[in-house]
C-alpha cells in the first residue's frame, strides 16, 4: 500500500461567475522513501497540490489518504496531528517566527508533540549542528543570511522526525551556492529515508529527484521515474506525550509565547493596558475614598455616642408639648440600669444660666449627668478629673467645664481647675476640663458644663423630673431589640406612651447606607471605563490576530492545534489584563499615599476584597474580551494565514 494515495482531486476557488477549477481530476501515489519533484509554470497548480497533500488544505472533491486513512474525513486537530507528528515543511520564504532565537524556531514543532524542554533544546541543537549552524543557536532570523535561515527551515522540518518532507520552491529565494548547499542536504534527507515532496518550476532543481511529476493546467501531463526500486524507509512518525504533564507543559510553553508576544510589542501592549490601568486604578481608588469617608463619618457619629438610645418625655422632636411634659424620673433610669442588656444608663437634665467669674459674665449651658455620660458619648478629658459617683450620690458642687468655657474665662492662661464659678448664683468648683470636640457639623461656640445631675436637680433648678434618658447598650445585643425592651418597660412604668426613643444606630445605618450606595454609584461609573478598556483589549487583540495571521499559519502549519492558538492568544490577552490591573492597583495605591500625605481631613483606605476583586475583574475580563479574537485566530485556515504577508 503507498503512502499517500490520491484519486480524482479537484479544487476550485471562488464562487458563482468567479470560479477557478485550479486542480482537474488529479490521481497519484507516493511510494515511502520516494523522492518526487512536482514541476509546472506558475498557475499551474503544482503548489495547491502541495498544500493539500500537506493537509495545509483541502480538496473540493476526491480522496486523499495517508497510509489508508482518508483525510477529508479528519478534524482541524487530527489534520494538525498529521504535520506536527509525519510532516516537515521547508518553504520558500523559510517562515521562521522573527521574534523566536534559531533554537526556538527549529524546537516549536517538539513543543505540540509534548517534548520536554530540554530534550528540545538539546534535539535542535544537534540538529543545527549538523546543519553547519553551530554558534547561530541564539541568533534571531534577521541576524541570519538566507541560506542560513533555510537551513533553520530545514532543521525545523525534521524536529519531530520529518517522515515526509514537503520543500516548497526550497531554493527560489537562494542565491547558487546556498541552492546548491541546500538541495545536498534534501538528498542527504532522502538518502536517510524521507520521503521528499519537491514543488519548483526549475527543470533543473526537478532533475535531483528520483520521480518528476509534471502538471499543466491543473491537471498532470508526464509522470516519469528514474528507478522504481525505492529502499526501504525507516523513518517513522513521531508519538505524542499523553501523559498529564502534556498539559502542563502545553501550558507552560503557551504562557512563555504569550510574554514573549507581549514583549515583542511592548508599545501596543502597553496602550491596550492603559484602559485596563484607568479602570482599575480608578475603581479602586473610588471604594478607598469611600470607605475612608464612611469610616471618618462613623467614627465623628461615634464620638456623640454609638450604640445608644435616648429616651426623651413627649411623642416626639415636632411635639410642641413635648418641653411641657414630665414623666421621665430617675426611678426610670435606675429600673433601665438593671436590665442585663444595658452597658451604661446616663439620667440628663440642663440648665441655661449666667456664668460668672470674677468680673466676666456669660451664658452657658449646664448639664446634669450621671459619672458614666462621657463614656456613652466619648468625651475625652483634657486635665483634671470627671466626677465619680460619690460626686452624684453626695450631690457635690463640682463641675467638668468645656475649652470654649476655659478660653472664655481663663484668657489670660490661669490654671482653671479648683477655681470657682457662679452658674445662677451657685457656686460650683472647676475638677475638670474636657478636650475640645472636632465635629463634622461644625464647631459650636457655646458654652457647655457638665455636674452631677443630682447637684443640678437639688442645687440648681429644683426638679423633680429629668430631660432626658441615655443608655448605653452592650455590644453583643441587637440595638433594635433593646431598643424595644425599653419601651415596653417605661410602657409597664407610665402606662402610657408619653415618651420617645432615638437609636443612633439608626443614624449609623443611614449613614452606611448612604456612603455605600454612594460609593457603589461612583464606582459603576468607574466600572464604565473597566468595559471601555475591555472592548479596547478586543479590538487590539482582534488587530493583533490580523498583523500575526502569518505567525499564526506557521504555527498551525508545523502542528499546532486550534486549542494551542486559542490557549495561547486567550493568555495573552488575560495577561495583559492582569498585568494592567496589577499597575492599577499599584497606582492606585500611590495616588493613596499621597492623598493621605497631603488631606488630613479623611484617608483613602484600602480593603483587601476591593484589590482582590479588582485584579479578579481584570482577570475575566481577559477572559470575556479575549475570547473572541483567541477564537477567531485558531479557527483560521493554516493555508490562507500563510499566504498573509
Amino acid at each position: 500500500m503507498s503512502l499517500i494515495e490520491c484519486k480524482n482531486l479537484n479544487r476550485y476557488f471562488g464562487s458563482s461567475a468567479n470560479r477557478v477549477h485550479v486542480l482537474k481530476d488529479v490521481s497519484l501515489s507516493v511510494e515511502k522513501g520516494d523522492f518526487v519533484a512536482i514541476i509546472g509554470q506558475s498557475g499551474s497548480g503544482k503548489s495547491t497540490l502541495m498544500n493539500i497533500l500537506g493537509c495545509l488544505d483541502t480538496a473540493s472533491s476526491g480522496s486523499y489518504k495517508i497510509d489508508g486513512t482518508e483525510t477529508a474525513q479528519m478534524g482541524a486537530d487530527q489534520l494538525a496531528a498529521l504535520r506536527r507528528k509525519r510532516f516537515g515543511f521547508i518553504f520558500q520564504r523559510y517562515n521562521l517566527l522573527s521574534s523566536l532565537t534559531a533554537r526556538d524556531n527549529v524546537a516549536l514543532p517538539a513543543v505540540y508533540v509534548g517534548v520536554e524542554g530540554e530534550e528540545r533544546a538539546k534535539r535542535a541543537d544537534k540538529l543545527l549542528h549538523d546543519l553547519g549552524l553551530d554558534g547561530k543557536e541564539s541568533n534571531k532570523p534577521s541576524e541570519l543570511s538566507g541560506g542560513q535561515q533555510q537551513r533553520v527551515s530545514i532543521a525545523r522540518a525534521l524536529m519531530n522526525g520529518g517522515e515526509i518532507i514537503f520543500a516548497d520552491e526550497p531554493t527560489g529565494a537562494l542565491d547558487t551556492a546556498s541552492g546548491q548547499n541546500v538541495m545536498e542536504i534534501i538528498h542527504e534527507l532522502h538518502d536517510a529515508g524521507h520521503t521528499v515532496i519537491m514543488v519548483t518550476h526549475d527543470p533543473n532543481i526537478a532533475a535531483n529527484a528520483n520521480r518528476i511529476i509534471e502538471i499543466r493546467d491543473g491537471e498532470i501531463i508526464s509522470d516519469t521515474s528514474k528507478t522504481k526500486d525505492i529502499k526501504p524507509s525507516q523513518v517513522k512518525a513521531v508519538e505524542e506525550n499523553s501523559s498529564w504533564l502534556f498539559f502542563k507543559d502545553q501550558f507552560m510553553e503557551a504562557f512563555k509565547m504569550s510574554i514573549q508576544a507581549i514583549l515583542a510589542h511592548k508599545m501596543r501592549s502597553l496602550l491596550t493596558m492603559l484602559g485596563i490601568i484607568i479602570g482599575i486604578t480608578s475603581v479602586v481608588s473610588v471604594v478607598a475614598l469611600g470607605n475612608g469617608s464612611q469610616q471618618k463619618i462613623l467614627e465623628d457619629i461615634s464620638s456623640i455616642g454609638t450604640n445608644t438610645i435616648s429616651i426623651y418625655p413627649g411623642r416626639g422632636f415636632g411635639d410642641r408639648r413635648s418641653s411641657r411634659v414630665r414623666t421621665l424620673t430617675i426611678g426610670d433610669a435606675e429600673a433601665i440600669a438593671k436590665q442585663a442588656y444595658v452597658a451604661s444608663v446616663t439620667p440628663m437634665t440642663s440648665q441655661n444660666a449666667t456664668l460668672t467669674y470674677r468680673n466676666t459674665d456669660s451664658t452657658a449651658q449646664l448639664y446634669g449627668a450621671g459619672e458614666q455620660y462621657f463614656d456613652v458619648h466619648g468625651i475625652k478629658l483634657a486635665q483634671g478629673r470627671l466626677f465619680d459617683s460619690d460626686d452624684v450620690k453626695q450631690s457635690n458642687s463640682v463641675v467638668v467645664i468645656d475649652d470654649n468655657t476655659k478660653n472664655k474665662l481663663f484668657s489670660d492662661g490661669t490654671d482653671p481647675l479648683g477655681k470657682t464659678i457662679l452658674f445662677g448664683k451657685r457656686p460650683l468648683t472647676i475638677i475638670g476640663v474636657a478636650q475640645k470636640e472636632e465635629s463634622p457639623f461644625g464647631n459650636s461656640e457655646n458654652l457647655q458644663m457638665w455636674a452631677p445631675y443630682t447637684t443640678v436637680i437639688n442645687k440648681i433648678n429644683g426638679q423633680r423630673y429629668i430631660n432626658s434618658i441615655t443608655v448605653k447598650v452592650k455590644d453583643d445585643v441587637s440595638s433594635d431589640a433593646a431598643e424595644n425592651g425599653l419601651k415596653a418597660l417605661l410602657l409597664s412604668r407610665h402606662g402610657k406612651q408619653d415618651f420617645f426613643t432615638q437609636n443612633s444606630d439608626s443614624i449609623k445605618q443611614t449613614i452606611e447606607s448612604t456612603t455605600g450606595t454612594m460609593k457603589l454609584l461612583i464606582s459603576s461609573i468607574a466600572v464604565i471605563s473597566l468595559v471601555v478598556g475591555g472592548i479596547g483589549v478586543m479590538n487590539i487583540m482582534l488587530v493583533s490576530v490580523t498583523e500575526r495571521t502569518k505567525e499564526i499559519g506557521i504555527r498551525m502549519a508545523i502542528g499546532a492545534r486550534q486549542s494551542n492558538i486559542l490557549q495561547q492568544f486567550l493568555i495573552e490577552a488575560v495577561m495583559i489584563c492582569l498585568i494592567g490591573g496589577l499597575t492599577g492597583v499599584l497606582l492606585s495605591i500611590s495616588i493613596g499615599l499621597v492623598f493621605n500625605h497631603f488631606v488630613t481631613d479623611f484617608p483613602m483606605s484600602f480593603s483587601t476584597f476591593s484589590i482582590i476583586a479588582a485584579v479578579l475583574s481584570s482577570t475575566a475580563i481577559g477572559v470575556v474580551f479575549g475570547f473572541m479574537p483567541a477564537k477567531r485566530a485558531s479557527q483560521l485556515n493554516p493555508i490562507d494565514a500563510l499566504a498573509q504577508d
